[in-house]
């Protein structure tokens, strides 16, 4: 067990093993249940999905029962009288509920002590009802970034894009192919590749969104399944095409979803792409414009220690980046799991350059050969690298107020539907970034960001897992505000500055 400050800053219990998805929970009226600041009240009147509409829905694995927990950290439980509170520090019987799903893929909670179904309708918060109605059916919406990985538990492997179908025949999800983009509608959802097209429920790709491409989504021991409108769930069959073929399931139409990890092209001062091409010694000696799974690495965020850990292809495997002990000092791709010396910082500059620091606290640089080594404590230009993202041709930014789409000739950060927005590297390190209606970011006069037919370039500073600062052309990071505007005025770092793709 784990213990947490729960909500009188006491130190809470809490299970290490449960699966935890957070949601919002939206009831016939359109509403979301909402968990008050103060007092610990609840009701069913919000009108957006902010931070008192997210709840954790925890789950055991092997167990279908689910605690329902609030922003403050504290569970949702009930009485025999239907009396519902959202006080709890620690799970118990009052606090277990089951789901019952409609075939229309809302959900029901119903108490496991007192068999009483969960309603909410504007301030009134009950669980009484014997039988559910329409006051008891909620559409659960994720509270995920759209842009997914897809992983078959049963396979143990991800879905990426092969022809026109989704395959999960990849053991690690590797660049921009293995990207799925998880869309809510109304209680349902649909799976998109990359490319932009729907995954029908027979198993091909289609441009339009018609039924036959819309999910319902359940929730079994801490994994999703996806039920087509013929209550058929969604497997994977053969090779590992993802297609709907039988109305019961078992783990074979059970998934989990992952935040997806950027993957990187890393370019040295002498101009060559860093490479894994040539065996163990990571090495910057490749051409930085005939790129393979050999010159990209993903880049994994250590939150406790806010440094990366570098992963690699090699010979059909998943390695990581090792910093060799003096006098070797070198890099080489060793471990399948990381350890201290895999772990790097990374020093952004200005210029839109990096340096990348071991766990020695010097800076990596390279040989004439090529191979990266440990350097010096201080950075030179000898010692900077370009860091390019490939998996994002097309990306999905989400900041503090909301998503980030078009509103007339402007850009803003406050939609509750999210644009796609298409990524190109111009070189340099710096990207244009262009709007759906094909027009480019470009930066007016008053610093904020307008829809142009010529494009400003862009920088992309990785702060944190899924998580990037974008500087402007004038120096400053792009700021986004509550009112919708982004703007390109912040000279440092804070959360109204950082973007989640």
């Amino acid at each position: 067990m784990a213990e947490e400050n729960g909500c009188n800053g006491h130190q809470v219990q809490r299970s290490t093993t449960a699966i935890e998805w957070k949601v919002g929970l939206m009831n016939y009226d359109k509403k979301y249940l909402t968990a008050e600041s103060f007092g610990h009240k609840v009701n069913a009147t919000g009108t957006a999905m902010k931070k008192k509409q997210i709840w954790v829905m925890e789950q055991e694995p092997g167990e279908e029962v689910v605690y329902v927990r609030s922003c403050q950290d504290c569970y949702m439980s009930t009485d025999k009288y239907g009396h519902v509170t959202v006080e709890a520090e620690e799970r118990g019987e009052d606090e277990k509920f089951t789901v019952e799903y409609s075939e229309n893929g809302q959900w029901a909670l119903k108490s496991c002590k007192f068999a009483n179904y969960f309603n909410g309708v504007g301030d009134k918060v009950e669980c009484f009802d014997k039988s559910p109605g329409q006051a008891n059916w909620w559409s659960i919406q994720l509270y995920v970034h759209p842009q997914i990985h897809l992983r078959n538990v049963n396979r143990k492997r991800y879905a990426h894009l092969v022809g026109d179908e989704l395959e999960c025949s990849e053991l690690v999800p590797w660049g921009s192919d293995s990207l799925i983009l998880l869309d809510f509608d109304e209680g349902k959802y649909t799976l998109k590749s990359f490319d932009n097209r729907y995954l029908h429920r027979e198993g091909n790709l289609v441009e339009e969104a018609t039924e036959e491409c819309k999910f319902t989504m359940e929730i079994h021991s801490g994994c999703l399944a996806f039920k087509d409108n013929e209550g058929r769930y969604l497997t994977a069959v053969g090779k590992g095409t993802l297609k709907c073929r039988s109305k019961k399931f078992g783990k074979d139409e059970l998934f989990t979803i992952e935040d997806s990890h950027p993957q990187v092209q890393i370019v040295s001062h002498n101009k060559k792409s860093v490479s894994i091409r040539q065996g163990v010694d990571v090495s910057a000696n490749q051409n930085p414009d005939e790129i393979e799974d050999s010159e990209i690495f993903q880049m994994e965020f250590n939150k406790y220690k806010e440094t990366w850990a570098f992963l690699g292809k090699i010979n059909n495997t998943n390695k990581y980046w090792s910093l060799q002990p003096p006098p070797l000092g070198t890099v080489q791709i060793l471990r399948q799991e990381t350890m201290d010396d895999s772990f790097f910082a990374i020093d952004w500059q200005e210029d839109g350059t990096a340096g990348i620091k071991g766990n020695d606290g010097k800076y990596l640089s390279n040989k004439q050969t090529g191979i990266l080594y440990s350097t010096t404590s201080t950075l030179e230009e000898n010692n900077k690298f370009r860091i390019i993202i490939v998996n994002r041709p097309i990306l999905v930014l989400k900041g503090e107020f909301g998503f980030v789409g078009a509103k007339g000739t402007q850009f803003i950060c406050n939609k509750a539907k999210y644009d796609i927005l298409t990524v190109e590297h111009v070189g340099e390190g710096s990207y244009t970034i262009k709007g759906q209606e094909g027009q480019y970011w470009n930066v007016g006069d008053d610093n904020q960001i307008y829809a142009d037919s010529s494009p400003a370039k862009f920088q992309f500073q990785f702060n944190g897992r899924s998580m990037m600062a974008i500087r402007a052309p004038n120096g400053c990071f792009l700021k986004g505000e509550q009112t919708g505007l982004i703007k390109a005025t912040s000279n440092e770092i804070s959360s109204a500055s950082l973007w989640e793709f």
